[in-house]
This record gives C-alpha cells, sequence and structure tokens, in this order.
C-alpha cells in the first residue's frame, strides 16, 4: 500500500515503531486530543443539562440526559482538539505539510465522521416520531459514514469525488447538472429539512413550556414557524449545492398539475386547520359534537383534529368537516353543561317531597355545581303516573356526562327507597302483565 494514503501513513508508522518524531508527536496529539474531548464533554455536559432543566423545568432524568448529550459534545471537541493540535505542531515546524499530517488528519477524519453521525442521530431523534424511519435512517448514515472513512483512508475520495464532477446528466436542452451538484443537493436538502425539523420540535417545546399562551395560539404559531423553517431551509440548501433554480421549471408544470388535481382536499384541511386555530371557535380541550362523533379535542393536526371519545377511542375528523359541517361545542363560552335525569313516580306520592329528595341526591355528588342549584321540573302526565325531570350542572364535561347522570340516578333510587316511595310502573305493562298471569293460571283448566 502506498505510503501517500493516509492508511498507508498509518501502516508506516506502526511497522516502523513510532520512532519517527513526527509520528510519536502525533500519536501524543490524538491521544491528548482524545482524552481532553471526553473530560470536557462530561463538564459541558453537566452544566448544559443543568441550565437547560433551570430554564424549561421539567425534563427526563438528568443521568440520561447527560449521557445522550456527552455522546454528542465527545466527538465534536475531539474534532476541535485535533485541529488545534495539528496547528499547534506546524508552528513548532513539527509538520511542514499536509502530508506530514495525514495521521491526524486520518483521525480528524474518523472523529468528524464519528460527530456527524451523532448530531444526525440526535436530529432524527427529535425531529422524526417514526422508530422504523428513524432505525432505516440511522443504518443508511452509518453505512455512508463507513463508506466515506474506507474511501478517504485509501486515498479513493478524490478520484469519486472527480468522476462525479465530470459526470454530466442533460436536462433539456441547454441545461447539464453533475451527478456532484444532484449529490450535494440531495444531501443538503436532506440535512437541511431535517434540521428544520429538529428546529420545529425546538420551537413546539419552548412554546408549551409557555402555560399563558393559549393553546391553539402556540400550536398556530408552532405551525406557521415549522412551515416557514421548512420553505427557507429548501431554498437555502439548493443555493448553496450551486444547483440552478431555473431548472426547476422543467418540472413546474407537472407539479402545479400534481398540486391541482390530486391535493385539493390535503390543502382544504390545511387552510380549515388554520382558520379553527386562529377564530378561536375550537379550541384543544373543548368538548364538540360534529356529524356522529363526540368527544374532547386533544389535537388539531395538520390534516384533521381528533377527538378523544368517551369509550377511549379516538375520532380522526378531517379539519373540512369541522369548518362547513354544523359542529355543537359544549364549552367554548363556558365549561359549564346542563344535564337531565327523568323519573317517573305514582300520582299519590308526596310531590313536594320527592323534589326535595332529588335535589339532595344531585347535591351529594361533587361533580355537580352548587350554582346553578339543582331542579326538579314536572314534566309530563303519562299514563296516571308523574314524570319528573331532575336538572343539574357540571363543570367538567370532558370527564364524561353518563357517569355524571348515571351517579345521580343510582343517589336518587336509594333516597327514594329510604323514604319508601316507589317508581310507578307503567299502565300498559301492568295489563301485559295482567294477561300473562290469567293466561297461566287458565292454562290448566283447559286440560
Amino acid at each position: 500500500m502506498s505510503n501517500e494514503t493516509p492508511l498507508g501513513e498509518l501502516a508506516q508508522a506502526i511497522a516502523e515503531g513510532l520512532t519517527r518524531p513526527r509520528h510519536a508527536l502525533q500519536a501524543v496529539a490524538i491521544a491528548l486530543a482524545l482524552i481532553g474531548a471526553a473530560i470536557l464533554a462530561r463538564f459541558f455536559a453537566r452544566a448544559l443539562v443543568r441550565s437547560y432543566r433551570e430554564r424549561i423545568g421539567a425534563t427526563p432524568p438528568q443521568a440520561d440526559a447527560e449521557a445522550r448529550m456527552r455522546r454528542v459534545l465527545f466527538p465534536v471537541l475531539g474534532l476541535g482538539l485535533l485541529w488545534l493540535a495539528e496547528l499547534v505542531l506546524r508552528l513548532a515546524h513539527v509538520l511542514s505539510s499536509g502530508a506530514d499530517a495525514r495521521l491526524l488528519r486520518l483521525a480528524a477524519w474518523l472523529i468528524g465522521t464519528l460527530a456527524l453521525v451523532r448530531v444526525l442521530f440526535a436530529v432524527l431523534r427529535r425531529a422524526l416520531h417514526s422508530t422504523a424511519m428513524i432505525t432505516g435512517a440511522e443504518r443508511t448514515i452509518g453505512l455512508l459514514a463507513i463508506l466515506s472513512v474506507a474511501l478517504y483512508a485509501t486515498g479513493v475520495l478524490g478520484d469519486v469525488v472527480q468522476w462525479l464532477t465530470e459526470t454530466h446528466i442533460p436536462l433539456g436542452h441547454a441545461a447539464t447538472v453533475s451527478l456532484w451538484s444532484i449529490l450535494m443537493g440531495s444531501a443538503t436538502t436532506l440535512g437541511a429539512l431535517l434540521t428544520a425539523m429538529w428546529l420545529g420540535a425546538l420551537i413546539d417545546a419552548r412554546l408549551a413550556a409557555k402555560s399563558t399562551l393559549d393553546p391553539n395560539l402556540r400550536t398556530a404559531i408552532g405551525r406557521a414557524l415549522r412551515a416557514l423553517l421548512l420553505i427557507v431551509a429548501v431554498m437555502l440548501a439548493l443555493a448553496v449545492s450551486g444547483i440552478d433554480l431555473t431548472i426547476l421549471s422543467v418540472f413546474g408544470g407537472a407539479l402545479g398539475v400534481g398540486l391541482g388535481l390530486g391535493l385539493q382536499r390535503i390543502a382544504s384541511n390545511y387552510v380549515s386547520g388554520f382558520i379553527l386555530l386562529l377564530e378561536r371557535s375550537l379550541r384543544i380541550g373543548d368538548m364538540v359534537a360534529v356529524d356522529k362523533y363526540y368527544g374532547q379535542v386533544t389535537k388539531i393536526n395538520t390534516r384533521g383534529t381528533v377527538l378523544l371519545q368517551s369509550d377511549g377511542t379516538e375520532a380522526v375528523i378531517p379539519n373540512e368537516m369541522l369548518v362547513s359541517l354544523p359542529v355543537v361545542n359544549s364549552t367554548l363560552s363556558n365549561r359549564k353543561l346542563a344535564l337531565a335525569v327523568s323519573i317517573m313516580i305514582g300520582p299519590r306520592e308526596d310531590l313536594a317531597l320527592v323534589c326535595k329528595i332529588l335535589c339532595d341526591a344531585a347535591r351529594s355528588q361533587p361533580r355537580v355545581l352548587a350554582d346553578p342549584a339543582p331542579s326538579v321540573a314536572l314534566t309530563e302526565f303519562r299514563a296516571g303516573n308523574l314524570v319528573v325531570e331532575l336538572s343539574f350542572w357540571i363543570a367538567d364535561p370532558e370527564n364524561g356526562r353518563q357517569i355524571m347522570q348515571s351517579a345521580v340516578a343510582m343517589a336518587a333510587l336509594e333516597r327514594l327507597r329510604a323514604h319508601h316511595i316507589e317508581l310507578a310502573v307503567p299502565l300498559g305493562d301492568f295489563h301485559v302483565q295482567q294477561a300473562a298471569r290469567g293466561t297461566a293460571t287458565s292454562a290448566p283448566s283447559m286440560s
């Protein structure tokens, strides 16, 4: 293997037993840089985590946060210290050219690749939510990192870059683009998008810590800033990669047709989501009914709004439906909600006593409000019986309406029985029972 490559320089240094001064000093510099990076990473990780906990408040366990921070800081600080070591050795006239610093540069390439991989891993885990996507992306990044290190160590990287730069692909009649431009454009675009998503996640976390902001306003600000970051990231990535933006006009017509025909509903739902957030007719935490769905609003996403229903299931309602269809919001102006329980008693029961018993039963439940107070109304005469309706108010409909109605009804039944007040039997049921009994008694006489 030629000594003109970093790997060849390393093999020669090992073969000579580090007898050359520049080899020995570079090995010492590499060891000191790694040890110093480990010490500084531990110190800075602890300081940064402590500062973050003081500013934001509740965070993951400090030991886990420090470990994750050290994994990122160690290669970054190591790369900086290796560069500083090369500068010091050059000033000391130990190294006179780039060829003499191949060992340091090989170590810098390795530690720099590790730094890039770990930074990308940290960004991926913060920007993406799918575990499968994160795992696949980490594997791809790892393979590309190993390939780049192998190409650099063997000295082939320059030849590969030259071949990619000289190979052009025609776009139209007058425009061409090199494979290297396409590769760098794709890499910078993906990197910029991931960075924008990571910044968006950080902004969402900071906004979530601002408890004084309205939930709808936090969601709207976070979504607008995320969209702005993505647009700016794509434009900057294309400009940095050197791709002429006029080339994109080739795809403009087809993209416009695709957006016009295939993404109408998506665009409508996206705009409808912003309308819901800005006009505040629907807020996170509200209890709403739309179409056949009723539940608590837990999320207002780009495409749809998530309702948590009383049975634990979550319904995803397209934002367009919430704008175009009638929506009943039980908690728009206030969170008080009126509920009722109907009870039928006999015509000879003391109606005033029944009203007092029912009101006391409602007041015995902690979720029932004292103001407005529970009330009882005579609503109907049915088959000679009296139908009364017990009305009461609650302030937490998200905790369940039927559960509260059932609790009040059971308390009312228990108190009515304690006062020997029986619930009435519908007259129609009474006749059916009598007819059934008559048939049962007459059957033996026919035999």
